[in-house]
């Protein structure tokens, strides 16, 4: 039985027309070669698995090779190339940064440079992750990378080029590697399928590579295990079982039963999900990337940038012609506000719940017919129709207040109403406009006095002004002329600043600090120590004059904000010069002090 060697090793490249997703690096370094313009450095950069490692050492053995192809190719069959192959070159050295990354594996590579080679024009030394190197390395490898001896190139592989040092990058020539695109992967997918002898359906080669992520490596290892899992036969189905990957079947149902506001059949569908083991937060994830493919399949400008195989991509142009682009863009904002809320969230699955329920309400209507997701958008119409009804609604709020209030002076007084007494003279009925003895108030209540009906009217009053008192807004102005003074005024802004910091209002504190003043009355001036402070301030300036005049009951309130002159900066003093303060106001203090013979450290 020959020995296995996995796919990534045994069809890695061996020339640099076989890399690939790289045509324009390569295309470089073969003319370089073939014009002999080598640089004395080179930097590969890129993500894992796009070909840095590979590129080095087919470029490493293209230079020394003797019998070079007219395109810059290595020829294959000198005893460079041959000893290349087999990995007995003295010309070419590789140095693992990751576990060789201290000063002294650096001394001895750079007195290996030192001797030239014996077969060949050049010593290649090819670093790889070399941004694992110590800051120590890195100047120990600076000077020979600046002015190497002639027979001497590097080649420098990274993953992380914003780690390398910039006195590095300068002295080098800066090859970007890009991402292997799903097409590119696909094809070389079924070229080894086809060598190995495995069967295929491009829809299972399109999952690997989406799962590969723009690594070939990484989607040769994903080829090899799904080859051994589905035994030479790869399908779809097998690979989403394999790779434990959710089926894209999934969102493109979950988007259709959107479209027809089928909200219990999306909770059906999503809790199916669930029991198969996968993560609430992924798979709104998932949903939105597919969200933002079906929106870049509606546009034939964005449905390049679709990196899919082609029957996926007729898939999305079919949905995305059913979608309009404002529910497309509505239902990314809301996944985004998912994502967004998920990590702080108590129940993330209730979360992902509720997102699948606004998604699939977007198109509902606004109406009162029933909908198949029983929608809390029929709410609406109702608080419309509460809010036309308010004056009912609040007059028979007054009457059950006064029938309330009527009740318990009869129970706990035992008082006996009166249903001759007639109100004092000039009081009208409150719903008619006439007499008393025409109210028909009077024969709901029970003969309820006058004294009663001021009692309820005004518990509903005092009610609404401590909502508002609670939630710190804005009121109306009264048009009060009320007197205050400054013990009024200091009271009154530290309780708008209590009320502010219960509400977690970061400048309450701040606000709190400083002191209101009144300079001609009933101005009042607020000075802020720093411009920070002033601008901040500003900003709410409205809102603090119109909290100060209802608090004060004074409509005719200007509020002055202004920045602090320097000699108005208070100096924070130091615990031994509040001391001395004190012993200088208060001579009990400076004797008690000097008879203890006390010291006050610095």
């Amino acid at each position: 039985m020959d020995e296995y060697i996995v796919s990534a090793r045994k069809y890695r490249p061996t020339s640099f027309d076989t890399v690939i997703g790289q045509h324009a690096l390569t295309t470089t370094l073969k003319n370089a070669v073939k014009s002999g313009k080598l640089a004395h450095a080179y930097l590969f950069c890129g993500p894992r698995g796009v070909g840095k490692t590979t590129c080095a050492r087919i470029f490493a053995k293209a230079i020394n090779c003797l019998t070079p192809t007219a395109d810059g190719e290595a020829c294959g069959h000198c005893e460079s190339c041959k000893a290349s192959d087999e990995g007995r070159s003295y010309n070419i050295f590789e140095l693992d940064a990751a576990s060789n990354n201290g000063i002294e594996h650096i001394k001895q590579l750079m007195e290996q440079t030192r001797i030239p080679p014996q077969v060949g024009r050049y010593k290649v030394f090819i670093i790889d992750e070399v941004h694992m190197l110590s800051t120590a390395a890195f100047n120990a490898f600076l000077k020979t990378l600046e002015e190497p001896p002639a027979h001497v190139i590097f080649i420098l592989a990274t993953t992380e080029k914003q780690k390398i040092l910039p006195t590095i990058l300068s002295r080098c020539q800066i090859y970007d590697f890009e991402r292997m695109s799903v097409s590119n992967i696909i094809a070389h997918l079924k070229n080894v399928a086809e060598k190995e002898g495995i069967t295929y359906d491009e829809q299972s080669l399109a999952l690997i590579a989406e799962k590969a992520d723009g690594g070939m490596r990484d989607a040769l290892s994903i080829f090899d295990q799904a080859a051994s899992f589905c035994q030479g036969n790869i399908t779809y189905e097998r690979v989403s079982e394999d790779l434990n990957v959710l089926d894209i079947d999934n969102y493109f149902q979950l988007i259709d039963l959107a479209l027809e506001n089928k909200v219990a059949d999306m909770i059906a569908l999503f809790n199916s999900i669930i029991a198969r083991g996968f993560d609430p937060g992924n798979t709104i994830l998932g949903l939105a990337a597919h969200t933002r493919n079906v929106m870049l399949a509606k546009d034939i400008q964005t449905l390049p940038m679709l990196d899919m195989s082609q029957q996926q991509r007729q898939r999305y142009q079919q949905q995305a012609d059913k979608c309009t682009t404002k529910f497309l863009y509505h239902a990314l904002k809301i996944m985004n506000d998912c994502d967004t809320s998920y990590k702080m969230s108590n129940n993330k699955r209730l979360l992902a719940e509720i997102t699948l329920i606004r998604v699939g309400q977007i198109t509902q209507p606004d109406d009162d017919e029933p909908a198949a997701g029983r929608s809390p958008k029929r709410l609406k119409s109702l608080f419309n129709k509460i809010i036309a009804s308010r004056p009912i609604a609040a007059r028979q709020v007054a009457v059950a207040e006064m029938k309330k209030n009527n009740n318990e002076k009869t129970i706990n007084e035992n008082e006996n109403v009166n249903d001759n007494e007639v109100p004092p003279k000039g009081i009208k009925n409150l719903s008619t406009g006439g007499d008393k003895e025409s109210s028909p108030l009077r024969g709901n209540t029970g003969g309820m006095k006058l004294s009663d009906i001021t009692i309820s009217i005004s518990s509903i009053l005092n009610r609404k002004n401590t909502k508002e008192e609670e939630t710190d807004e804005p009121t109306t102005e009264t048009n009060d002329n009320s007197h205050f003074t400054e013990e009024d005024l200091t009271r009154e802004w530290i309780g708008m600043c209590n009320r502010m910091k219960q509400k977690g209002m970061p400048i309450a504190m701040r606000l709190r600090n400083l002191t209101p003043k009144i300079t001609e009355y009933p101005a009042i001036e607020v000075v802020a120590d720093n411009q920070i402070l002033l601008e901040q301030m500003m900003q709410i300036k409205a809102r603090l004059q119109k909290t100060m005049r209802n608090a004060l009951h004074n409509d005719n309130i200007p509020l002055t904000i202004r920045l602090a002159k320097s000699d108005e900066v208070r100096r924070y003093l130091s615990p031994k010069e509040m001391f001395d303060e004190l012993r200088k106001n208060n001579p009990a203090v400076d004797t008690l002090y000097n008879k203890l013979q006390l010291v006050m450290e610095n």
